[in-house]
């Protein structure tokens, strides 16, 4: 993990440097992504993607989650309830705190 010094810079990984090829002096470059922020390396362009592109990466994000989410549910222990049996129903709440 790396800090940011008071001068807002970063140290990078050895490791990470040695597999992209970054070195002393070299510039790369700060691509915001979403909640994410992308670092290039030196002598990689990166041309925003098309729309095409774009959709074709959120359709794979999007199978992703929902095989994490059904391996998920597989886990979680059965039980007899229903998934949406929160063991109360609406109409107990008009009557909670009243006596009588």
């Amino acid at each position: 993990m790396s800090k940011v010094t008071s001068k807002r810079q970063v140290t990078v990984p050895k490791e990470i440097a040695d597999q992209y090829g970054i070195s002393p002096g070299d510039e790369i470059s700060w691509q915001p992504a979403g909640d994410t922020i992308r670092v290039i390396p030196p002598g990689e362009v990166r041309k925003p993607l098309d729309r095409e592109a774009r959709l074709r990466l959120f359709d794979q994000a999007t199978e992703r989650q929902m095989e994490r989410e059904t391996q998920r549910r597989a886990a979680e222990p059965d039980t007899d309830k229903p998934p949406d049996d929160r063991g109360w129903k609406r109409e107990d709440l008009y009557d909670r705190g009243r006596t009588g």
